[in-house]
């Protein structure tokens, strides 16, 4: 059974984008020892900035939570135009999949 370490995660959310814990208690309106003390696991985070954590990282509350282990990919920051594009695709290659092809 995998382990779940919520810190862990925000953390290796956080290195992915190439971000300090500075820069993301600005984007939050917390202090930096608050991102650590999440990333630490001695504070949990409001519902609120749960929120906004998954929107910095593109993820989903879930996945923070550990309650979703499945890959999220997120779209919002495409025009709509290309958000079409990217679930036209999704669509065709799900219709790819159940016919076996």
């Amino acid at each position: 059974m995998e382990v779940y370490d919520r810190g862990l995660r925000l953390k290796t959310l956080r290195e992915k984008r190439g971000l300090s814990q500075k820069e993301v208690a600005a984007r939050l309106g917390v202090t930096r020892a608050t991102v650590s003390g999440y990333e630490c696991n001695i504070k949990a985070p409001k519902l609120e900035t749960l929120e906004r954590l998954a929107v910095l990282y593109r993820t989903s509350v879930d996945y923070i939570l550990g309650l979703d282990h499945r890959a999220n990919i997120y779209i919002d920051d495409l025009t709509d135009s290309q958000q079409q594009t990217v679930i036209d695709i999704v669509n065709r290659l799900r219709e790819e999949f159940k016919s076996g092809k």
